[in-house]
């Protein structure tokens, strides 16, 4: 969870209203048939689909849960030391391991944010540190597991990172004057999908593994977050705002998730409009066969 604005993007957990109802719902690519999965008065987010098509990992309070595909809740995963985790987690390809954002208490007064990215067994266990430095936030991981890449601020300035799966020199991609975030690889390793506030309005852009040939993919009305590659290759899905945030992803707005053709192009709304945002669609949630797609919906009570 980055901060509302990027000026100081920490996790701040208070900063979500108490009084929130989280619904964790799938929806069928091609008919747009809505499924509720998990309905619960309380604040959760960031949906990831198994590698196996059998459960939902959400984060909510800094811990991770384990979610079935009917609901049942499985537990919490053992992230030890690792206790504040934001939304910013996911799956190896393999489906052996996992990639998390953890608000690092060791950092506390790093200008900018503590949350640096650590990697532990799918089945839980003690994290691994990857990024020494903070704050980093993990987007994604290659097809071959053995590059990370991520969202950084370094010497004020947000760009997309990458860094061997082990640990050691990260390498910066992006350098344009604004705010570059949500890396993704493509399920081929082709491309690393990207958004960028760097016309002004956030858009999203891919470019190659090495941070060359970045391209923009949108250019419309709206402002656009965090492209998620189908596992087939055919699609990315992304959070559209329906009103331009700047360089900020808030909680509580209006939003839809639209889908975008990567053969014609071709942009279509996955959904109708909804109250959303920070939360709902940070992090890959594909299903394996690429025909659903989970993500979080919000209600406040009155």
């Amino acid at each position: 969870m980055k901060f509302l604005f990027y000026i100081f993007p920490i996790a701040v957990f208070a900063q979500t209203p108490q009084n929130v109802e989280s619904t964790l719902e799938t929806i069928e690519i091609k008919s747009g048939k809505r499924t509720v999965i998990l309905k619960e008065k309380r604040h959760f987010e960031a949906p990831n689909w198994s590698r196996d098509g059998k459960y939902f990992i959400i984060n909510a309070k800094g811990l991770l849960e384990k979610i079935s595909t009917t609901g049942e809740k499985l537990g919490t995963i053992n992230t030890d030391f690792a206790n504040r985790c934001n939304n910013d987690h996911g799956i190896s390809f393999d489906g052996k391991m996992i990639v998390i954002s953890h608000n690092d208490s060791t950092m506390r007064g790093n200008k900018g944010g503590t949350s640096r990215i650590f990697t532990l067994p799918i089945e839980g266990g003690t994290p691994k540190l990857i990024t020494e430095k903070a704050p980093s936030y993990w987007h994604g991981i290659s097809p071959d597991g053995q590059t990370l890449v991520y969202c950084a601020s370094r010497n004020g300035e947000f760009d997309v990172y990458s860094i061997p799966v082990n640990g050691g020199e990260e390498k910066r991609l992006t350098d344009a004057q604004s705010l570059d975030d949500g890396p993704e690889y493509s399920p081929d390793g082709r491309y690393i999908y990207f958004n960028s506030h760097r016309t002004g309005k956030m858009h999203i852009y891919r470019m190659k593994p090495d941070g060359s040939n970045q391209e923009q993919l949108t250019n419309d009305e709206y402002s656009s977050w965090f492209a998620h590659p189908s596992p087939d290759g055919k699609w990315i899905v992304f959070i559209t705002y329906i009103q331009d945030q700047k360089a900020s992803h808030p909680f509580g707005k209006d939003v839809k998730l639209r889908l975008m053709n990567l053969k014609t192009r071709k942009i279509q709304d996955l959904t109708t409009v909804f109250f959303g945002g920070q939360g709902t669609i940070n992090v890959p949630s594909w299903s394996p066969d690429s025909k659903q797609l989970a993500f979080v919906t919000y209600r406040i009570d009155n």
